[in-house]
């Protein structure tokens, strides 16, 4: 196996093993599964792109998160991000599906929104629309770890509030429904997530963020808004440029990424798998201590 270096600091492409090796190899899996930890970010070309051998590399890696409620593949293992109706038309820029596709702009990291985080996410090339509809990821490890000792000091036991409508609402106030809001409540995680593999912490923010336990809404906001900005520094970020057959991996404990916009008349279809955090991923330390 060949892991060839990416983006600044993190993120490899990995050669010389499939996922489908991965999925039904120890060893492949074992050799990619360390390459995860390292490197937060993994990218394999020219893969056989199906549904089953995506399901199948991802859950080597954990129990897999059903997609949401009111959304494309809800209650089942595939979440179906695409601009394309039910009758094989390109929807109008109005409509829920480009929406969300717009909301998966705003800097973020999957799942942190529900009870369970996610561990990661598996994102494969479907259909592709040209040139654009790029992902950006950075590493939210890498500016943890450019942040002063005394701010780590205080983020270490500092909890944050996430929320899928705080997100969506920036988009449009329509964007989450009402199914959606009652489905998925605010939870609160920890502002770091440390990864027991290899002890290093990361910063844990997302666009669904938006208070801080004891601080009042306003500095919440600027305090997270200036998080996001310092994780989020251009010389900071990888940009994906698909290609098809691509399929991505990322860490969503320790990476933020966002969809970049494409030309919306034009069919863009990818395909996420997602799988949840465990104890064994350090879920218990992102969890904020019980109040009694």
């Amino acid at each position: 196996m060949e892991l060839v270096p990416l983006g600044p600091g993190f993120g490899v492409e990995v050669k010389g093993v499939t996922m489908l090796d991965v999925a039904t190899d120890a060893d492949a899996y074992k050799a990619v599964r360390e390459a995860f930890e390292t490197h937060s970010l993994l990218v394999f070309r020219d893969q056989p792109i199906a549904d089953d051998i995506q399901v199948a590399y991802s859950r080597a890696f954990g129990p897999l998160e059903l997609t949401k409620v009111a959304s494309l593949g809800a209650n089942s293992f595939y979440s179906r991000l695409t601009n394309v109706g039910q009758n094989g038309e390109i929807v109008p820029q109005t409509d829920r599906q480009v929406l969300v596709a717009k909301a998966n702009a705003l800097w973020h990291t999957d799942s942190s929104f529900k009870k369970t985080p996610a561990l990661a996410s598996v994102l494969t090339a479907r259909v592709l629309p040209g040139e654009d509809g790029d992902t950006e990821f950075t590493s939210t490890r890498l500016a943890w770890e450019r942040l002063p000792a005394d701010l780590q000091d205080r983020l270490k036991t500092a909890v944050a509030t996430h929320s899928y409508a705080n997100s969506r609402d920036q988009i449009h106030p329509d964007l989450a429904n009402a199914e959606e809001r009652k489905a998925l409540p605010p939870v609160r995680w920890r502002l770091n997530w440390r990864n027991p593999v290899n002890d290093r912490r990361a910063l844990y923010v997302a666009s669904h963020a938006y208070a801080i336990d004891g601080m009042d809404d306003r500095d919440a906001r600027q305090m997270l808004a200036e998080l996001l900005d310092e994780a989020t520094r251009r010389e900071f970020v990888y940009t994906h440029k698909w290609r098809t057959g691509d399929a991505v991996m990322w860490d969503n404990r320790a990476m933020l990424h966002r969809g970049r916009p494409w030309d919306y008349g034009k069919e863009r279809s990818m395909v996420r798998t997602t799988i949840s955090a465990t104890v064994a991923d350090g879920l218990n330390e992102v969890k904020p201590p019980v109040v009694h």
